[in-house]
């Protein structure tokens, strides 16, 4: 039998609370009337609604369904979901990953950053909830009562440090989870999102499915960002033979077969020379895998164009 305050923070005050791994296991969740408090669900949950909370620091691990911040104000989160939704909140500032487009609605001072954070369960929460972690929208924020003239959200700085704004947490018993926030280790990797390319320049590099799927998409990811590029946005979706015409276009009849397999991971990477960049680390590191990646500085545009594109669609974007 589930009792309901378990999964319940209510009218706390000045506290530091939370759960450890295997302790909320795809329970919903419920945060109310919480000020000043450091709150942190180290598990993968099914809902987790947070309401009348002022001034609160949140980590909210993997949530398989939606987050609704209601009529919060002065809290700064780390938040993963499928769906993010806030309603007549002020002044939230959210390193998010999101798998569709965020919502806010009559929320103003709202600020946007890229989830990063590690400790060693977190890959199979994500799993656990459905969630990929290359599928992030963080910055593509809807409005939905935009006011003329001003603007309700922005972007954090894109030096903003995680640990300045949700501490690692200070009692003994959420010591034991063992976090990282270094952006290098983060499950998810940092993407720019919105912000402004650097370059004209933008290179598609597209992993098909496979044991290693996961690991070489980081790898190209640590490899390219270490020569100084930069990672645009990822994106893993299924895709059918004709999608594949679409996007590939002449070369689409040697990678059909791979399709089958699952879904593909690909990656945005943006610098000037990306291209040749990206082609020589995948000849150097990746020569037994088969990958597409942007022939030419030319084409390499419209393919990013062609694949994100067909994957919004896919997302129902």
């Amino acid at each position: 039998q589930i009792d309901p305050k378990d999964y319940t923070f209510s009218g706390l005050k000045d506290e530091t609370v939370g759960r450890l791994p295997g302790k909320v296991a795809g329970q919903q969740f419920v945060i109310q009337d919480c000020e000043n408090c450091s709150i942190y669900i180290f598990d993968h949950s099914a809902t987790i609604t947070i309401d009348d909370c002022v001034n609160c620091q949140i980590f909210l691990g993997p949530i398989k369904g939606s987050v609704f911040f209601r009529d919060c104000k002065d809290c700064k989160c780390i938040v993963a979901c499928q769906q993010f939704r806030t309603r007549d909140c002020r002044k939230l500032e959210v390193f998010l990953c999101c798998a569709t487009q965020p919502i806010i609605e009559s929320s103003t001072g709202m600020k946007f950053g890229c989830f990063q954070y590690y400790y060693p369960e977190l890959a199979l929460q994500f799993k656990d909830a459905g969630l990929s972690i290359f599928n992030n929208t963080w910055s593509n924020i809807h409005d939905f009562t935009p006011v003329s003239g001003e603007n309700n959200w922005g972007l954090l700085p894109e030096n903003a440090v995680v640990q300045d704004y949700v501490p690692l947490p200070s009692s003994e018993e959420l010591k034991a989870v063992r976090i990282s926030t270094d952006a290098m280790r983060s499950i998810v990797p940092i993407t720019r999102g919105r912000r402004q390319k650097s370059s004209d320049e933008s290179c598609l590099a597209v992993f098909f499915a496979g044991d290693y799927t996961t690991a070489n998409a980081r790898k190209l990811i640590d490899e390219m960002t270490g020569k100084g590029f930069q990672l645009v946005q990822t994106k893993e979706v299924s895709m059918k033979a004709e999608d594949a015409h679409r996007v590939f276009q002449q070369c689409a009849s040697e990678f059909i077969p791979l399709l089958e397999k699952g879904p593909v991971v690909a990656l945005e990477f943006n610098g000037d020379g990306a291209v040749e960049g990206c082609q020589r680390t995948i000849n150097d590191v990746f020569s037994g895998t088969k990958v597409f990646v942007s022939e030419s500085k030319a084409s390499a545009s419209q393919d990013v164009d062609n694949f994100y594109n067909f994957a919004d669609m896919q997302m129902g974007m």
